[in-house]
């Protein structure tokens, strides 16, 4: 029997098109755009209202990067039924222990909690209870987790996101930033209770508790060694004395910006720094004569990096780093165990096929049912003895969750040990 013909115009083969989801755009904070609290009076009168609020709060926080050195915070932004907006001035007020005192036992509601709870920690401000509603969507399997993305997912309404970027260590802060901030947490809670009641429905409420609980109780990451060697285009620079103008160039830029409070990547940036390093001039003419020093800040200081230069250039031979990264006690990259180890390569290809096959299937992101870097140890290294029980020890004890562990143990360890 042929198939019904289809319900669109009239002696066409097109079928209608999909109706597009209509999203109402968030222009306006439903009580207005408050003044930014910025005084002790006015703090300790927030600390009061949120401390007499009702239900979760949602929070936010922005910085500066980009702009100025490091990840400071430079706006808090706030909201809970019965307290209202609050806008914090974290540079006026840098304590605000007393707020967090009174939000004790509440649960706080932040996208990309990551992100943002590291620099309220600065300001004394830490959280019994977090619900991320990024991570909430990754772990929905939503495609696009951005606020704006999800706040339109879920509620249907367009969360213009034109300030995100923008400097905001700027003072007094423009009115149009400031209603950009408020909307931030505008509609955070109800986003929250969406996302909750999908995540219910999905059977993956408990996964989102302990993915909440791991951000909260993060620890601060451990110090880089070697940080230089992160510098954007390195590996077109291969030997150790170039590399030592590298190393040298990158502390005096850091320094520099430290010491201005200004992003390291706009008081010199990486392209210079490499610039430099490959063609090693010898003096400030032949510096600023190179096209990744022609800008006018960064001729201004010219000086400051041909002495930076020099110094590398000058270094004995037992002082030049090594031209291969510190050695680390993890594995190797990947991409050399088929020369190096081809059994552990097999067992990598074979956990990879496994934590695609159940990402897939229970639409979870690859990275959050497991991170690569444990995965790749357990393939390099696999525990003994190699079953469920060793599988499961050692994905704890490299820091997955329970839920990770009830999912992937057993069949990870069925794979590792045939392949």
């Amino acid at each position: 029997m042929e198939a019904e013909a289809s319900q669109g115009t009239p002696g066409t083969d097109e079928r209608p098109e999909e109706t597009a989801p209509v999203v109402v755009p968030l222009l306006e904070p439903a009580d207005g755009v408050p003044e930014v609290v910025a005084t002790p009076a006015a703090l300790a009168a927030t600390v009061a209202a949120f401390a007499a609020g009702t239900g979760p709060v949602a929070v936010d926080a922005e910085r500066a990067s980009g702009y100025r050195y490091g990840q400071r915070t430079y706006l808090v932004q706030l909201r809970r039924e019965d307290a209202g907006t609050a806008l914090i001035d974290p540079i006026a007020l840098p304590d605000l222990s007393a707020l967090s005192d009174a939000l004790v036992g509440v649960e706080w509601v932040l996208h990309a909690a990551s992100q943002d709870l590291p620099g309220l920690a600065e300001q004394g401000m830490h959280p019994s209870r977090v619900f991320d509603t990024e991570l909430a969507a990754r772990l929905l399997g939503m495609e696009r987790v951005g606020l704006a993305a999800v706040v339109a997912d879920t509620l249907g309404l367009g969360l213009a996101k034109e300030h995100s970027a923008v400097d905001w260590s700027t003072r007094p802060l423009p009115p149009e930033w400031l209603r950009y901030a408020a909307l931030d947490v505008e509609v955070l809670v109800e986003v929250r209770q969406v996302l909750a009641e999908r995540l219910a429905v999905s059977g993956k409420a408990e996964w989102a508790l302990q993915e909440f609980e791991a951000v909260r109780t993060a620890p601060p990451p451990a110090p880089r060694v070697e940080p230089w060697r992160r510098v954007s285009g390195l590996h077109n620079v291969r030997d150790a004395r170039r590399l030592a103008v590298v190393r040298e160039l990158y502390a005096t830029r850091d320094r520099n910006a430290r010491e201005r409070d200004i992003s390291p990547g706009r008081v010199l940036p990486d392209a210079a720094i490499v610039a430099a390093a490959q063609a090693l001039p010898r003096t400030v003419g032949q510096l600023v004569a190179l096209p990744a020093f022609a800008g006018k800040g960064t001729r201004r200081r010219a000086a400051l990096w041909q002495s930076a230069i020099d110094r590398a250039v000058a270094l004995p031979d037992d002082e030049l780093p090594a031209t291969r990264g510190p050695a680390t006690d993890g594995p190797p990259p990947a991409r050399v165990w088929a020369d190096r180890d081809p059994a552990a390569a097999r067992r990598l290809a074979a956990a990879r096929a496994v934590v695609a096959e159940l990402s897939q299937e229970h639409s979870v992101p690859v990275e959050n049912l497991v991170q690569p870097d444990l995965l790749r140890r357990l393939c390099w290294s696999p525990p003994t003895p190699l079953d469920e029980a060793g599988v499961a020890a050692a994905m704890t004890a490299g820091g997955a969750r329970a839920w990770q562990v009830g999912l992937l143990a057993e069949r990870l360890a069925t794979e590792l040990a045939g392949a």
